[in-house]
């Protein structure tokens, strides 16, 4: 494996660590390795701090490979809380407001799903990294500023219902979906569609084209595996 000339490092993102954040880490530790100030590298498609899985690193060459990467299909496990909405749409912000939950049941909610399979129109999250006028949609709504981010159509091939609980009004969901779906949003979409709100409590992205959550290596193993890719390059050289 030659990581100057390009090759692909599959991570399992940490939790609370930005995808950024991710790739410092690798990229230090191989340039430490390769004893070089700094590896060229660079990640296919971001991952919220919440947010845990599959994260593809380019290195080298390989990172022309990056805008192509981005448009495969990703799929994901999320947990959404249902009753309540936040401002980010997940745990980073506290519940702004609440709502009834008492109607909804498991078949209300096997009824509402197939809505947002195929080509749909979603809204970004304010906190997100979509740009307005120049600016990180975010970094506005940090500030306090308004943001006005505009629908955007995206794909969404599978929603499946994995498990419900009425008394905690949890609910889970697989999602297999194209380039630019936000889950967030999507939470907030399920949760308007009930007549409810919703929330993501949790966020694994387990599949990104033919790359699964079970070829990542978490940063506790990734030492070990370079160690042994650099072993095996000095052993063919």
């Amino acid at each position: 494996m030659n990581f100057n000339e390009g090759a692909y490092i599959y991570i399992n993102k940490p939790y609370r660590m930005s995808s950024f954040g991710a790739l410092a880490h690798i990229r230090y530790v191989v340039s430490k390795r390769l004893h070089v100030k700094r590896v060229k590298m660079g990640h296919a498609g971001t991952l919220d701090p919440l947010a845990t899985g599959v994260l593809i690193l380019c290195t080298g060459k390989a990172t022309k490979q990056i805008e192509q990467l981005q448009l495969h299909t990703k799929e994901y496990t999320a947990t959404l809380q249902l009753g309540a909405t936040t401002a980010s749409y997940d745990k980073e912000h506290t519940v702004d407001y609440t709502y009834p939950t008492r109607h909804i049941t498991r078949e209300l909610i096997e009824q509402t799903l197939p809505q947002f399979v195929g080509d749909i129109l979603q809204v970004p999250p304010v906190y997100s990294a979509c740009m307005v006028d120049g600016h990180r949609a975010y970094k506005m709504a940090r500030k306090g500023e308004e943001v006005d981010l505009a629908a955007k159509l995206i794909h969404i091939d599978e929603i499946e219902l994995t498990d419900f609980d009425p008394v905690t009004m949890l609910m889970s969901i697989r999602v297999v979906c194209g380039k630019g779906t936000y889950i967030r949003s999507l939470a907030r979409d399920i949760g308007h569609a009930l007549g409810s709100g919703a929330f993501l409590t949790a966020l694994c992205r387990t599949r990104v084209g033919d790359v699964r959550i079970e070829n990542c290596l978490t940063f506790d193993e990734f030492p070990a595996w370079l160690e042994q890719q650099m072993s095996n390059s000095e052993r063919v050289k």
